[in-house]
């Protein structure tokens, strides 16, 4: 049995920012090898409970013990460098390794020019820089805040593997759910103050807390019927009460702590009446796009965006954009919006479409500005068809903002709080197509399972541009796959589909080169030697292998085939939806197995 040997106990440790309290009398540990995910709703305090542990802030009560001589690394959600600095100047400034070591991670990481000033780096490089940064100090307890933000699908991809054969102790808080699950073995979720440890992995995670909310709203309801039995007694009891009367009376206060607890969030789903959209969505005339190389920067190039590129959007379409950093995936988005011109071609936008774009950017807003009334700026109510309306505060209750964070002004709120606002702004236009470009970032899991339902549900278009896979497995039915120099590929299926079909593609090109090349080889030698071998034949236990073969290769195809279409289906839940997942490379790597002994066989059959 493996032994316990403790990096970090967290005893009794309480923090609250101004009057809001963020959590209270917390304890935890985490000991060598552990790999920790830890979970919690924006504003609720994941990253100042980091920030405690890395020393960056003070708790108002309780204590932090590390093991002596533990070397800690932190990669902020947000890094900062000092101006100038730079990108190695900015990795020798907190990690004392030795260069050679520190371009090996940036090199892996995809920085090449040390000497780039970090002023220059957009959001995803400074990102990979911090990376190599904590990396090469090699901790033995490294943390993490939102380490997949801003990183390409390569990145994110990178980064899994690595941690996931990697010895280091981890603590993390990511919104990254394939990222979590395959990386994570214990689940910590910080909710309503307290803190709850899940010793498994993220899907474990979702079993065990349904278990948990459905025990905590069955308690409610006990306390609620008990509460108005015993607000009846109180009614009637003279105040002259004795000391079993004087009992009962503390125990309904306490009872009525209970009865007012809030109830866990449900599976309601919110279903917004979209305006009208017409046949005519948009259609891409041949479009193309080129940014020269920049005078400024020694050794830049052009960047090809677009050659020549030719897509009709259809109706009701639900479509995913990947790619690398760089590519031209906001690049293409803004044109379609109008706020980048094209070198030539052009978008032709039917009559009827109505954008809601939520961009990388965020919004601008007046701090002072309470939170309702910025919802209400843009609209009153939503409708949701057949004469009903939500009203501004019920949907901002939707996304999770109460009827009291409601009334709190926007410079109080966190970095997550304010994306989620944003996309309430967005999502109150009424748009009946949204361009969501990066959705995913700084939101919190629970809003993103709430997006999820929203746009699984919207009766309209949607483009999506995320790093985030999950996401992108449930929400979208195609993607346009951005390779750079003006490549884009259009793939019928989601993400995950995506990434199987890129590796069996791979797995059998390598294998038939080196077959094509063996062919070659043994007509070179049977020429040099001026015969011509007799091709062997099947014997007849090869003939019986080779027909066993084709039935079991229809039968995982057929299985395949299924498995891809109830994973785009958008109707399975996140058991089901992990259970086929994991089912998936399973069926690939056994297909391929298969396939490629059937190719062996059909040569030597000639």
């Amino acid at each position: 049995m493996a032994v316990f040997n403790p990096y970090l106990q967290v005893e009794n440790l309480s923090f609250a920012v101004g009057d809001k309290v963020l959590f209270h009398d917390i304890s935890f540990g985490i000991g060598e090898g552990q790999r920790v995910g830890l979970i919690a709703k924006n504003g609720t305090g994941k990253t100042s409970l980091l920030n405690l542990i890395a020393g960056r802030e003070e708790p108002e009560g309780g204590t932090i013990t590390f093991r002596r001589d533990l070397r800690v690394a932190y990669l902020e959600q947000t890094p900062v460098y000092p101006e100038g600095m730079t990108v190695m100047e900015a990795c020798l400034w907190r990690c004392r390794e030795e260069p050679r070591r520190i371009q090996e991670y940036l090199t892996k990481l995809k920085i090449t020019d040390f000497d780039e000033p970090v002023g220059h780096l957009s959001g995803g490089q400074l990102k990979r820089v911090a990376l190599a940064n904590v990396l090469c100090m090699e901790p033995d307890l490294l943390i993490l805040d939102e380490p997949t933000n801003h990183l390409d699908l390569q990145m994110i991809e990178w980064l899994e593997t690595y941690l996931s054969r990697s010895t280091m102790t981890l603590l993390m808080v990511t919104h990254d759910r394939y990222f979590l699950d395959r990386v994570c073995s214990i689940i910590l979720e910080l909710d309503n103050e307290t803190l709850y440890t899940y010793r498994g992995n993220y899907a474990y995670y979702l079993e065990k807390r349904q278990e948990r909310v459905d025990v905590t709203n069955a308690e409610i309801a006990r306390a609620n019927n008990l509460y108005r039995t015993e607000l009846e007694w109180m009614r009637r009891m003279p105040q002259a009460r004795g000391h079993k009367a004087r009992y009962r009376e503390e125990a309904f206060y306490d009872l009525q702590q209970k009865a007012r607890r809030q109830t866990e969030e449900g599976t309601v789903t919110l279903q917004v009446n979209s305006t009208y959209i017409g046949s005519k969505i948009f259609e891409a005339e041949y479009v193309s796009k080129t940014f020269p190389a920049d005078p400024n920067r020694p050794g830049s190039t052009e960047k090809i965006i677009l050659k020549n590129f030719y897509y009709n959007f259809s109706r009701y379409e639900k479509m995913g954009i990947v790619g690398a950093n760089g590519t031209g995936k906001s690049t293409f988005v803004k044109m379609l919006l109008g706020q980048v011109r094209p070198d030539s071609g052009r978008f032709v936008v039917g009559e009827t479409v109505r954008f809601g774009y939520f961009s990388q950017d965020g919004m601008v807003y007046d701090e002072q500005m309470r939170v309702i009334d910025a919802v209400r700026r843009v609209a009153e109510y939503v409708d949701l068809g057949g004469g009903r309306h939500l009203t501004a505060m019920q949907f901002l209750q939707h996304f999770l903002f109460t009827p009291l964070q409601q009334q709190n002004y926007i410079y109080k709120l966190s970095g997550g709080e304010r994306r989620r606002l944003y996309l309430c702004t967005v999502l109150m236009q009424n748009p009946n197509f949204l361009i969501l470009d990066e959705p995913t970032n700084d939101l919190d899991i629970v809003t993103l399972n709430i997006l999820e339902d929203y746009l699984q549900h919207f009766k309209g278009c949607v483009i999506v541009v995320s790093h985030d896979r999950y996401f992108m497995d449930k929400v979208v039915d195609h993607l346009l796959v951005f390779r750079g120099d003006g490549e884009v590929k259009d793939f019928p299926g989601n993400y995950t589909q995506f990434r199987e079909c890129e590796k069996q593609n791979n797995a059998l090109s390598t294998p038939s080169r080196g077959k094509e090349e063996g062919k070659k080889s043994d007509k070179q030698t049977t020429t040099t030697r001026g015969e011509a071998k007799r091709p062997p034949r099947l014997t007849f236990n090869q003939r019986r292998e080779m027909e066993t073969l084709e039935k079991d290769i229809a039968t995982l195809e057929a299985e395949k085939a299924a498995l891809e279409t109830a994973l785009c289906s958008g109707t399975l839940s996140v058991a089901e939806l992990t259970e086929k997942s994991k089912r998936i490379p399973l069926l690939i790597q056994e297909l391929e197995e298969k396939e490629m002994r059937w190719l062996e066989l059909s040569e030597i059959e000639g």
